[in-house]
């Protein structure tokens, strides 16, 4: 039988501190793409995209592809985006629901919009009134999502990545999509429960790279393997969301009895909670960075990784205390970015590449957080349109843009001033720009975990920094009003 698949990706990761709503022009910066064209921009890439045409493929299913829409994070979705976007998935699945067998979705699962605080939950049931009870509905996830109870109840199959740095999209999808089948074809009916602590995120924010994340991800296949279990999903949380649902979660997709399930997620999540102390990194200040980059001798680039002001967490990526830090150290042989500035970018475009400039550059938005605006002499090295194709892990054959973009020179350091934020999460985020960042002898950038995949293999040495910009650690500076008393770290002398 040839089934009939509506398919969609539509993801934001909402900051509810960053003063900036997330609107339709913000979800255009990076494309909402329909239909083909976002089969053509997408369809080859690691993304859940591709897996899902992977799946089509393999099964022969008829697939209509209603649109690929994502923002960089940053203040809620506003209702105009929200209706126009999810808007489209709800009228096509409401146009075909006659003949509609399945419906799989790449979502991100810390999408609030100004309306509600479960932005994932709201398109979900919306679809569920249209198509009924009884259609399957697949969901991918990022395993920093805030997944709530609503989202369990209207989605049948839930499965988040299981890699941070996220590098298996593709993978993931493919299993949403076999799972998806195997439903849609009468094997299973499948089912997700979901288990939360009373935490703000998992102590290492996920990462997967070293830590207790490696062997809870194993359990996880293990338990995968087990008779009814389907998919486990562990998901470290996004906790820059002031939402009553917010935090750590294991989910389990599964088929039957749920009482093994439920005891191994209650399980997970109890070393979750034990573990809340442990963490990994070593958050420096800026003085203990810029003191380490001075003294630094190695072979290969130390990276400098501002985890406070990671765009890819809706910081605002203009905090200026790290690169300031390092100017005032005397650091050289360096490069840092990105400063996100579009009026200093703008103001670079129409100088003349060799001259110097006085600028004042980054720090504007909230001076609060981060820093305010650096009062430079700059050299203009390179303007560009800011657009790309990475070809990293992540970004591999995709188009990216920084919108207007320009790199100045200052004192010994080469700045990579942007129009549109982003992390640094692929080498030509710097090299499309004339910076070569294995050349140099320090790297700033703007990142949390992401840049890991891209820049691990050219460092010599890799340290963080938390700069007090908008995603600072110390989750005590930040008003948090809606989550839910006692949390940790907010409360931590709590017990539960």
């Amino acid at each position: 039988m040839n089934f009939r698949v509506l398919t969609a990706e539509f993801a934001h990761e909402t900051n509810t501190f960053n003063i900036r709503k997330t609107d339709y022009d913000a979800f255009e910066v990076e494309g909402v793409l329909f239909g083909d064209a976002a089969i053509r921009a997408r369809g080859q890439a690691n993304t859940e995209i591709a897996g899902f045409l992977d799946i089509a493929r393999t099964f022969d299913w008829k697939i209509e592809h209603v649109v690929s829409a994502s923002a960089e994070p940053a203040g809620p979705v506003t209702r105009d985006a929200f209706d126009r976007i999810g808007g489209a998935i709800v009228q096509a699945a409401m146009a075909g629901k006659d003949n509609l067998d399945g419906i799989l979705l790449g979502l991100h699962g810390a999408m609030v919009t100004d309306f509600t605080p479960d932005g994932e939950g709201e398109l979900l049931a919306r679809l569920r009134a249209v198509v009924g009870p009884d259609v399957p509905i697949a969901v991918t996830l990022d395993p920093h999502a805030n997944v709530t109870a609503k989202m369990c109840e209207h989605a049948d199959i839930l499965i988040s990545f299981k890699t941070y740095p996220h590098i298996d999209m593709r993978d993931i999808a493919r299993h949403a999509g076999e799972l998806l089948q195997r439903t849609m074809a009468g094997e299973i009916r499948p089912k997700t429960l979901l288990v939360r602590r009373p935490m703000l995120e998992e102590a290492n924010a996920g990462r997967t790279d070293v830590g207790p994340m490696i062997g809870w991800i194993s359990k996880a296949r293990d338990h995968e393997r087990t008779p009814g279990a389907l998919a486990v999903s562990i998901n470290g949380a996004f906790p820059n969301a002031d939402i009553p649902e917010v935090g750590p979660t294991v989910l389990v997709t599964y088929d039957g009895n749920p009482a093994p399930h439920e005891l191994f997620a209650e399980g997970i999540a109890d070393q979750i909670w034990e573990s809340r102390f442990d963490v990994l990194n070593t958050f420096h200040s800026v003085e203990e960075a810029a003191d380490i980059a001075l003294n630094y001798r190695g072979d290969r680039p130390l990276i400098i990784a501002d985890y406070a002001d990671n765009p890819g967490a809706g910081g605002y990526g203009d905090a200026t205390s790290l690169l300031g830090g390092l100017l005032r150290a005397g650091i050289g042989d360096a490069c840092f970015g990105p400063i996100v500035d579009p009026e200093t970018a703008l103001l670079l475009h129409r100088a003349t590449v060799g001259n110097v400039v006085q600028l004042s550059l980054g720090g504007k938005t909230d001076s609060r957080f981060g820093g305010g605006p650096l009062q430079v002499y700059a050299k203009l090295l390179h303007l560009s349109d800011g657009k790309l194709i990475g070809d990293g892990p992540q970004l591999g054959g995709l188009a990216f843009t920084f919108g207007l973009t320009a790199v100045v020179q200052i004192d010994g350091i080469s700045v990579l001033v942007v129009s549109e934020p982003s992390q640094m999460r692929d080498l030509q985020q710097f090299r499309a720009f004339g910076i070569d960042p294995s050349a140099h002898r320090v790297v700033g950038l703007k990142s949390m975990q992401h840049f890991r995949a891209a820049f691990e293999p050219i460092a010599g040495k890799i340290i963080v920094c938390d700069s007090g910009a908008l995603c600072t650690m110390d989750y005590g500076k930040m008003p948090y009003r809606n989550v839910p008393r006692p949390i940790f770290p907010l409360d931590r002398d709590m017990a539960i």
